[in-house]
C-alpha cells in the first residue's frame, strides 16, 4: 500500500489556502484520535495539510453555489407560471421561444465558415442543424436574462455561507472603525512582495467602505525565507509603543529593500520617534513571543503562506484584485442586511 505524506512550508506567493474543516457526522469538538491520552482534533489537521483540506472544502462550496443557484431560478420560474395559472413549459414558450427568431442564412454560413475545416458535408447539407444549434443557444441566452429579470423582482435571501474560520486579532492594531461590521483579518510579511502588492487594494477598501470595514493586521513572517521580517515586524511594535505602528507599518511595505538594523532605527528617526526608546525596545526582543503567536494562530487556521486574508472568517487566497475583496465584502454586508431585515420583521409580528 502506498504510503501518502504531507508536509507545510512556508511560502510567499500570490496562492496559500485556509479554511475550517468539519468532518461528515463528527463535531469539530470531539477529538477524532487519541494518543498518549492526548486528544488530536480536525483543526489539528489544519496544520499539517490546510492546503489539500482546504481545497476540498472549497470545491465543495462552489458545487453547493452552483446548484442552489439551479434551484432557485428553477422555484422562480416555477412561482411565476403558477401565478399566471400555466405550466412552466407554456411561460417559457411565451416570454422566451416566441421571441427568437430563425437566424438567417447570411448568420448560419457564417457558423458554417468558423468551422468549415471540421466538417465534411456542404453548407446547404448541415444548415437546418446550424440554424437549430444558434436558436439553441439563444434561447439559452435569453431564458438566463428573463430569469435574472424575476429574480431581480423576487424576495430571494442566500444563506449558504462560504467555509470560514475564526481568528483571533490584537484590538491594539486595527486600522478603521473598530466597530464596522466587516473585518478584514491579514497574515503578512514585510519582506513578502505579494504582501506590499495588495496594499494599495487594502487602502482602497477601507477608503471604500468607510465605517463599515476595518483592518486587523497579524504577523506572519517567513523566516526560513525572509531572514529579515521577523525584526521588522518588531521594530513596527516597538513603533506601536509610541504611536506610529500604522505609518512604520507602511514605510516597511514602501521600501523591502532596506530592513536591515541600521536602517529600521534610521526610519525611526525620519518619522520623529524617540530613537533611544525605539532602540531599547528593538534589542530587548520583547514582542518577539507575540509575533510567534501571530504566526502560530495563522498555522491553526491552515495559513502556509502570506498573504492570507480572512474577511469575517472567509479565507480570501494571496494577492488578489479589488474585486475579489468587494465580493466577500458585499457578500457579508448584504447576509447582514437581510439578517437585520429578517429581525425586524419578526420583532413586528
Amino acid at each position: 500500500m502506498r504510503k501518502t505524506s504531507f508536509r507545510t512550508y512556508a511560502i510567499c506567493t500570490g496562492v496559500v489556502l485556509a479554511v475550517t474543516l468539519t468532518l461528515f457526522g463528527q463535531s469539530d469538538r470531539e477529538p477524532i484520535a487519541m494518543v498518549a491520552g492526548q486528544p488530536i482534533y480536525t483543526q489539528d489537521l489544519m496544520t499539517v495539510a490546510g492546503d489539500r483540506l482546504a481545497e476540498l472544502r472549497n470545491q465543495e462550496y462552489k458545487v453547493e453555489s452552483e446548484a442552489l443557484d439551479v434551484l432557485i431560478r428553477r422555484k422562480i420560474i416555477e412561482a411565476e407560471a403558477k401565478k399566471r395559472g400555466v405550466s412552466v413549459e407554456e411561460l417559457l414558450k411565451v416570454e422566451v421561444e416566441s421571441k427568437i427568431l430563425e437566424a438567417s442564412d447570411d448568420v448560419a454560413k457564417g457558423y458554417f465558415l468558423a468551422a468549415h475545416n471540421q466538417a465534411s458535408l456542404s453548407f446547404e447539407t448541415l444548415k437546418p442543424q446550424i440554424k437549430q444549434f444558434i436558436r439553441n443557444a439563444e434561447i439559452q441566452q435569453a431564458r438566463e436574462k428573463y430569469e435574472d429579470l424575476l429574480r431581480g423582482k423576487a424576495n430571494v435571501s442566500i444563506l449558504l455561507q462560504p467555509p470560514s474560520v475564526d481568528v483571533a486579532y490584537d484590538s491594539a492594531r486595527v486600522l478603521g472603525n473598530p466597530n464596522a461590521p466587516v473585518t478584514i483579518v491579514e497574515f503578512a510579511d514585510y519582506q513578502c512582495p505579494f504582501c506590499k502588492k495588495t496594499e494599495t487594494t487594502l487602502k482602497a477598501l477601507l477608503a471604500k467602505y468607510g465605517e463599515q470595514v476595518k483592518l486587523a493586521f497579524l504577523d506572519f513572517p517567513l523566516s526560513e525565507i525572509h531572514s529579515q521580517a521577523e525584526k521588522a515586524a518588531e521594530a513596527a511594535r516597538c513603533a506601536g509603543e509610541q504611536g506610529q505602528y500604522w505609518r512604520y507599518h507602511d514605510s516597511l511595505f514602501e521600501n523591502q529593500s532596506t530592513l536591515d538594523e541600521v536602517s529600521l532605527i534610521s526610519r525611526a528617526q525620519r518619522l520623529h520617534m524617540d530613537v533611544g526608546a525605539f532602540r531599547t525596545c528593538l534589542d530587548s526582543s520583547k514582542f518577539i513571543h507575540d509575533i510567534q503567536a501571530n504566526r502560530e494562530e495563522g498555522t491553526k487556521a491552515g495559513v502556509t503562506g502570506t498573504p492570507a486574508y480572512f474577511i469575517n472568517g472567509v479565507f480570501l487566497n494571496g494577492a488578489q484584485s479589488q474585486a475579489e475583496f468587494e465580493k466577500i465584502i458585499d457578500s457579508v454586508l448584504a447576509t447582514r442586511r437581510n439578517g437585520d431585515k429578517a429581525a425586524r420583521s419578526s420583532a413586528l409580528r
